[in-house]
């Protein structure tokens, strides 16, 4: 049974496990361990490295530009591209725009408006923000590989994505 899972890297990084019926396994926020990095950044990659398996269909958020705690989100968000590389465990980067048009909100919503379209679409709502990003990045991946109804702008986003 395929499991798509849905990564949103940051120092709290969103990590969603959905079935190919779309049911929820798990949706939680995982940070590292400690207070200083690089050891609380590696805590982190292993975390998320531990929960993914091989066969995975995995969708992570693409890097943000206008963040201003790049350098550490870089090093976690290719920290954990480079476990899954290795791992030879393939995955779909989306950018941040695409995340959010694929709710159904513009692709410069706000994580609020993110947050309403993914509850009204879907009927999920999480307390943590990257989170619910990577329940949306879970529902894309599944939607790239099941046949999944979907809107026009939702069609158009796993076009591109397919390539």
């Amino acid at each position: 049974m395929p499991r798509y899972i849905g990564l949103d890297p940051s120092t709290k990084t969103g990590y969603v496990v959905l079935d190919e019926d779309g049911e929820i396994w798990e949706a939680r926020e995982i940070e590292g361990a400690g207070k200083v990095d690089p050891g609380r950044m590696h805590d982190l990659i292993c975390q998320v490295s531990r929960l993914i398996q091989p066969g995975d269909r995995v969708a992570i958020e693409g890097f943000g530009f206008a963040s201003q705690r790049g350098f550490e989100m870089g090093g976690i968000g290719w920290g954990i591209r480079l476990n899954l590389f290795a791992r030879k465990i393939g995955y779909t980067e989306v950018a941040p725009s695409q995340l959010k048009k694929f709710t159904g909100s513009g692709g410069n919503a706000g994580k609020e408006a993110v947050a309403v379209e993914v509850y009204k679409r879907w009927g999920f709502q999480h307390k943590s923000n990257n989170v619910t990003d990577a329940y949306v990045l879970a529902q894309i991946v599944r939607a790239m590989h099941e046949p999944v109804k979907l809107i026009k702008v939702q069609q158009e986003i796993i076009q591109k994505l397919r390539g």
